[in-house]
């Protein structure tokens, strides 16, 4: 380091450094000797036990426009590191660590994040599933917001500063508790839809016989229930994701893997574990599947669900004219406003989908067309 740069202390085994007049390209420039001198062991003259490190790096104007940004930026690329191998010098990317309004330090979004769960400061809303074949409701999925006066505006800020935090497994846990404790599926054959990361299931705190007690105290049963899994975070421990899902499986919960299709998202999971339910990303719906590569996707996720003997869920449905294609495709099931918004209390009425397609008579062309023109608009 040079005679301006300063190191601090910040707590516990976390230091900061402070490199006046240095681009991004110089900070992990010195963030690589400072950990190749730690796993090596330091100063030859004075050898000590090697050891590994996790190191964030920002810098101004770019990729941080403002000063206050520059350790909440860092924090975040350090913690990021710190979830996907540790061991590396990491420069904080908004796309891959998150733009985000929230500058508050990670542990002050992690003290957010566990406060909102101890207090129960969580509501959930549901939104019905449909079966495209008769219009009835066949699940609801349970989704969370935070309660008025919450630390966090929306679900979204929630769950984004939840994974900065190192805090997705607790929240999942918190937030599967509120859902199964909300509603009960009384329409016949009906199922729960919860959502849970892949670190949750590959966590120590994932506990099966926990997790079904949770809904045994609502008199809901395993069959009723799905596990909806988001590869939002990468996976560490497949192995144990196997184990935990393949328990789940055994005692009767079906397993579904949501957002297929929203970039790479699920593609991992996808080749790794057999689903019960595929659940294709609204970017799909609402946009490509109005276009023949997306219309192919689509044809190649029913024929893999087909083998799999698993249903597809289309996500996003808005419009009539993308009910009619989905229809068209023999997709088996969706969800969307134009089915039905999420509620405290969620109608259990079916659907007249006849009426509502009202395009459902029209050749594949047409519709796809029909389809297009209304997204363009």
């Amino acid at each position: 380091m040079r005679r301006t740069d300063r190191a601090f202390r910040v707590g516990g085994d976390e230091f900061a450094v402070i490199l006046p007049g240095s681009s991004i390209d110089d900070g992990l420039s010195v963030a690589r000797r400072i950990l190749a001198s730690a796993l090596s062991g330091g100063d030859p003259s004075a050898p000590i036990e090697p050891f590994s490190l996790s190191i964030g790096v920002s810098a101004i104007p770019l990729p941080s426009a403002e000063g206050h940004q520059l350790y909440r930026h860092a924090d975040a690329a350090l913690y990021w590191c710190k979830r996907h191998g540790r061991t590396s010098a990491v420069a904080y990317d908004p796309g891959r660590h998150g733009r985000t309004t929230d500058e508050r330090s990670v542990a002050d979004l992690a003290a957010a994040v566990s406060g909102i769960v101890s207090a129960n400061q969580l509501a959930a809303v549901y939104q019905p599933i449909v079966s495209l074949a008769t219009g009835r409701p066949i699940g609801f999925e349970g989704l969370v917001r935070p309660a008025e006066g919450a630390a966090f505006p929306d679900a979204s800020s929630l769950f984004a500063a939840a994974e900065i935090a190192d805090r997705s497994v607790e929240l999942d846990l918190a937030c599967i508790k509120i859902v199964a404790e909300g509603i009960r599926p009384d329409e016949p054959g009906a199922y729960l839809s919860v959502n849970v990361s892949p670190r949750t299931l590959e966590s120590d705190l994932f506990q099966l016989s926990d997790f079904m007690s949770i809904f045994k105290r609502r008199g809901i049963q395993p069959d009723q229930i799905v596990l909806e899994m988001t590869e939002r975070e990468s996976v560490e421990d497949l192995d144990q994701l196997r184990r935990n899902v393949a328990a789940c499986r055994k005692a009767g919960i079906r397993i579904a893997a949501d957002d297929v299709g929203a970039g790479n998202a699920g593609l991992r999971l996808l080749s790794e574990i057999q689903f019960d339910i595929l659940k294709v990303d609204l970017s799909l719906v609402q946009g490509g599947i109005v276009h023949d590569p997306s219309y192919a996707v689509l044809r190649g996720l029913q024929e893999m669900a087909d083998r799999w003997g698993a249903i597809v869920v289309a996500e996003g449905v808005e419009t009539p004219e993308q009910l009619a294609v989905l229809r068209r495709l023999g997709i088996g099931a969706a969800q969307g406003y134009l089915l039905g918004r999420p509620s405290a209390v969620p109608s259990i009425q079916p659907i007249d989908l006849d009426a509502m397609s009202a395009v459902s008579d029209m050749p594949l062309d047409v519709a796809l067309r029909r389809s297009r023109d209304s997204s363009a608009a």
